[in-house]
Protein backbone atom coordinates (compact mmCIF):
# COMPACT_ATOMS: atom_id res chain seq x y z
CA UNK A 1 0.00 0.00 0.00
CA UNK A 2 1.41 3.31 -0.86
CA UNK A 3 0.25 7.28 0.50
CA UNK A 4 -0.38 9.74 -2.75
CA UNK A 5 2.41 12.51 -1.83
CA UNK A 6 0.38 15.28 0.16
CA UNK A 7 2.42 18.15 -0.98
CA UNK A 8 1.32 17.90 -4.22
CA UNK A 9 -2.15 18.67 -3.17
CA UNK A 10 -1.02 21.26 -0.86
CA UNK A 11 0.58 22.97 -4.02
CA UNK A 12 -2.95 22.85 -6.00
CA UNK A 13 -4.75 24.03 -3.13
CA UNK A 14 -2.63 27.33 -2.68
CA UNK A 15 -4.38 28.04 -6.14
CA UNK A 16 -7.73 27.05 -5.35
CA UNK A 17 -10.03 30.50 -4.35
CA UNK A 18 -11.03 29.90 -0.69
CA UNK A 19 -14.42 29.80 -0.96
CA UNK A 20 -14.09 25.85 -2.69
CA UNK A 21 -11.52 24.92 -0.35
CA UNK A 22 -13.31 22.75 2.30
CA UNK A 23 -14.38 20.94 -1.17
CA UNK A 24 -11.46 20.50 -2.81
CA UNK A 25 -9.77 19.28 0.40
CA UNK A 26 -12.37 16.82 0.83
CA UNK A 27 -12.36 16.00 -3.32
CA UNK A 28 -8.40 15.46 -2.66
CA UNK A 29 -8.51 13.51 0.72
CA UNK A 30 -10.65 11.24 -0.80
CA UNK A 31 -8.33 10.20 -3.40
CA UNK A 32 -5.83 8.79 -1.29
CA UNK A 33 -6.56 5.16 0.01
CA UNK A 34 -5.90 6.44 4.00
CA UNK A 35 -9.02 8.93 3.40
CA UNK A 36 -10.57 6.16 1.26
CA UNK A 37 -9.94 3.62 4.21
CA UNK A 38 -11.52 6.05 6.95
CA UNK A 39 -15.06 5.91 4.57
CA UNK A 40 -15.22 2.24 6.43
CA UNK A 41 -14.16 3.41 9.61
CA UNK A 42 -17.12 3.04 12.83
CA UNK A 43 -18.24 6.13 14.13
CA UNK A 44 -20.01 4.19 16.54
CA UNK A 45 -17.37 1.96 17.05
CA UNK A 46 -14.41 5.14 17.19
CA UNK A 47 -16.78 6.65 19.85
CA UNK A 48 -17.13 3.44 22.05
CA UNK A 49 -13.26 3.31 22.29
CA UNK A 50 -13.08 6.65 22.80
CA UNK A 51 -15.01 6.40 26.03
CA UNK A 52 -13.53 3.20 26.64
CA UNK A 53 -10.03 4.92 26.90
CA UNK A 54 -12.09 7.88 29.26
CA UNK A 55 -13.38 5.50 31.19
CA UNK A 56 -9.54 3.75 31.97
CA UNK A 57 -7.89 7.13 32.47
CA UNK A 58 -10.88 7.79 35.16
CA UNK A 59 -10.76 4.44 36.63
CA UNK A 60 -6.25 4.34 36.66
CA UNK A 61 -6.78 7.60 38.38
CA UNK A 62 -9.11 6.64 41.04
CA UNK A 63 -12.34 8.46 39.75
CA UNK A 64 -14.15 5.22 39.74
CA UNK A 65 -17.83 7.44 39.92
CA UNK A 66 -16.78 9.68 36.99
CA UNK A 67 -15.96 6.20 34.85
CA UNK A 68 -19.88 4.96 35.31
CA UNK A 69 -20.93 7.48 32.53
CA UNK A 70 -18.41 6.47 29.87
CA UNK A 71 -18.66 2.78 29.94
CA UNK A 72 -22.44 3.34 30.11
CA UNK A 73 -22.05 6.18 26.50
CA UNK A 74 -19.47 3.46 25.26
CA UNK A 75 -21.87 0.40 25.50
CA UNK A 76 -24.60 2.31 23.63
CA UNK A 77 -22.21 3.63 21.09
CA UNK A 78 -20.62 -0.55 20.41
CA UNK A 79 -24.88 -1.63 20.14
CA UNK A 80 -24.99 0.92 17.71
CA UNK A 81 -21.76 0.33 15.80
CA UNK A 82 -22.97 -3.65 15.99
CA UNK A 83 -25.78 -2.87 13.56
CA UNK A 84 -24.05 -0.61 11.00
CA UNK A 85 -23.03 -1.92 7.83
CA UNK A 86 -19.22 -1.31 8.84
CA UNK A 87 -18.77 -4.50 10.47
CA UNK A 88 -18.34 -7.85 8.68
CA UNK A 89 -17.73 -11.43 9.81
CA UNK A 90 -14.90 -13.20 9.61
CA UNK A 91 -12.53 -15.69 11.13
CA UNK A 92 -9.49 -14.55 13.08
CA UNK A 93 -7.15 -16.27 10.93
CA UNK A 94 -8.19 -14.84 7.88
CA UNK A 95 -7.49 -11.60 8.95
CA UNK A 96 -3.80 -11.02 7.61
CA UNK A 97 -2.64 -8.66 10.82
CA UNK A 98 0.25 -5.51 9.50
CA UNK A 99 3.22 -6.52 10.29
CA UNK A 100 4.04 -2.92 11.78
CA UNK A 101 1.30 -3.63 14.82
CA UNK A 102 1.07 -7.48 15.99
CA UNK A 103 -1.36 -8.69 18.45
CA UNK A 104 -0.58 -7.50 21.92
CA UNK A 105 1.63 -10.23 24.40
CA UNK A 106 -0.74 -12.77 25.17
CA UNK A 107 -3.66 -11.74 22.85
CA UNK A 108 -5.23 -15.07 22.66
CA UNK A 109 -6.94 -15.99 18.74
CA UNK A 110 -10.07 -16.31 18.33
CA UNK A 111 -11.23 -19.57 16.78
CA UNK A 112 -14.33 -19.19 15.63
CA UNK A 113 -16.31 -16.63 12.99
CA UNK A 114 -16.67 -13.51 14.68
CA UNK A 115 -18.14 -9.71 13.94
CA UNK A 116 -15.27 -7.35 13.42
CA UNK A 117 -15.68 -3.43 13.94
CA UNK A 118 -13.42 -1.02 12.36
CA UNK A 119 -12.67 1.32 15.30
CA UNK A 120 -10.00 3.28 14.50
CA UNK A 121 -6.24 3.57 12.23
CA UNK A 122 -2.63 4.59 12.49
CA UNK A 123 -0.63 6.22 10.34
CA UNK A 124 3.16 4.62 10.01
CA UNK A 125 5.86 7.09 9.82
CA UNK A 126 8.72 5.51 7.61
CA UNK A 127 12.17 6.37 9.67
CA UNK A 128 13.36 8.24 6.46
CA UNK A 129 10.79 11.13 7.40
CA UNK A 130 11.71 14.59 8.55
CA UNK A 131 11.27 15.37 12.31
CA UNK A 132 8.47 17.91 11.68
CA UNK A 133 6.61 15.54 9.46
CA UNK A 134 6.82 12.84 11.86
CA UNK A 135 5.36 15.12 14.73
CA UNK A 136 2.32 16.01 11.85
CA UNK A 137 2.17 12.16 12.10
CA UNK A 138 2.24 11.54 15.66
CA UNK A 139 -0.51 14.62 15.99
CA UNK A 140 -2.94 13.00 13.27
CA UNK A 141 -2.64 9.77 15.30
CA UNK A 142 -3.71 11.26 18.18
CA UNK A 143 -6.38 12.98 16.25
CA UNK A 144 -7.65 9.53 15.07
CA UNK A 145 -7.80 8.05 18.65
CA UNK A 146 -10.02 10.48 19.60
CA UNK A 147 -12.30 10.03 16.55
CA UNK A 148 -11.46 12.98 14.94
CA UNK A 149 -11.25 11.98 11.04
CA UNK A 150 -11.22 15.34 9.62
CA UNK A 151 -8.60 16.88 11.98
CA UNK A 152 -6.21 14.13 11.22
CA UNK A 153 -6.53 14.65 7.40
CA UNK A 154 -5.86 18.05 7.59
CA UNK A 155 -2.55 17.39 9.50
CA UNK A 156 -1.51 15.32 7.26
CA UNK A 157 -1.64 17.24 4.52
CA UNK A 158 1.90 18.86 5.69
CA UNK A 159 3.33 15.42 5.59
CA UNK A 160 4.61 15.24 1.72
CA UNK A 161 6.02 11.55 1.88
CA UNK A 162 4.58 8.25 1.36
CA UNK A 163 3.00 7.01 4.61
CA UNK A 164 1.21 3.71 5.90
CA UNK A 165 -2.30 3.78 7.14
CA UNK A 166 -3.70 0.67 9.19
CA UNK A 167 -6.79 -0.02 10.36
CA UNK A 168 -7.90 -1.33 13.97
CA UNK A 169 -10.72 -4.10 14.01
CA UNK A 170 -12.68 -5.02 17.25
CA UNK A 171 -14.30 -8.38 17.59
CA UNK A 172 -17.97 -6.97 18.83
CA UNK A 173 -19.04 -10.16 20.77
CA UNK A 174 -15.40 -10.37 22.94
CA UNK A 175 -15.14 -6.68 23.33
CA UNK A 176 -19.09 -6.51 24.21
CA UNK A 177 -18.40 -8.82 27.15
CA UNK A 178 -15.41 -7.67 28.26
CA UNK A 179 -16.75 -3.86 28.44
CA UNK A 180 -20.43 -5.37 30.38
CA UNK A 181 -17.51 -6.79 33.25
CA UNK A 182 -15.45 -3.67 33.35
CA UNK A 183 -18.96 -1.82 33.93
CA UNK A 184 -20.25 -4.54 36.84
CA UNK A 185 -16.93 -4.04 38.51
CA UNK A 186 -17.09 -0.23 38.25
CA UNK A 187 -20.56 -0.27 39.57
CA UNK A 188 -19.19 -2.47 42.17
CA UNK A 189 -16.63 -0.24 43.42
CA UNK A 190 -13.65 -2.71 41.82
CA UNK A 191 -11.33 -0.52 40.10
CA UNK A 192 -8.69 -3.08 39.34
CA UNK A 193 -10.95 -6.08 38.02
CA UNK A 194 -12.52 -3.13 35.52
CA UNK A 195 -8.95 -2.09 34.11
CA UNK A 196 -8.66 -5.46 33.80
CA UNK A 197 -11.42 -5.59 31.26
CA UNK A 198 -10.94 -2.84 29.81
CA UNK A 199 -7.37 -3.94 29.12
CA UNK A 200 -9.03 -7.17 27.25
CA UNK A 201 -11.25 -5.04 24.96
CA UNK A 202 -7.73 -3.21 24.13
CA UNK A 203 -5.51 -5.93 23.40
CA UNK A 204 -8.19 -7.77 21.39
CA UNK A 205 -7.38 -5.16 18.83
CA UNK A 206 -6.01 -6.39 15.37
CA UNK A 207 -4.37 -4.34 12.83
CA UNK A 208 -4.87 -4.99 9.52
CA UNK A 209 -3.94 -2.86 6.14
CA UNK A 210 -6.20 -0.11 4.85
CA UNK A 211 -6.31 -2.77 1.59
CA UNK A 212 -7.61 -5.70 3.45
CA UNK A 213 -10.73 -3.53 5.05
CA UNK A 214 -11.37 -1.97 1.52
CA UNK A 215 -11.89 -5.45 0.58
CA UNK A 216 -13.69 -6.72 3.11
CA UNK A 217 -15.88 -3.74 3.25
CA UNK A 218 -17.12 -2.73 0.03
CA UNK A 219 -17.17 1.19 -0.33
CA UNK A 220 -20.60 0.76 -1.26
CA UNK A 221 -21.52 -0.35 2.68
CA UNK A 222 -18.97 2.27 3.94
CA UNK A 223 -21.76 4.71 3.41
CA UNK A 224 -20.54 8.77 3.84
CA UNK A 225 -16.93 9.35 4.26
CA UNK A 226 -16.11 9.36 8.53
CA UNK A 227 -13.49 12.43 7.43
CA UNK A 228 -16.37 14.78 6.17
CA UNK A 229 -19.09 13.22 9.13
CA UNK A 230 -17.79 15.38 12.06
Amino acid sequence: MRFIPLMAVAASLALTPVASHATSLHTHWEQYKAGRAFRHLSMDGQKAFGDILKARDLLAAGNTDAAIPALYDASKSLTAAGKASTKFQAAEASLQPAPQHAPATGHVPSSTPTDWIPVGGEFIASETLAPEKKAAVATANKQLQSGDTQQAAQSMQVVGEDVDFIVALAPLAQTQGALNRATVFTEGRQPKEALDALDQTLNSLIFVSQDFVETAIPATQGGKSAATSK
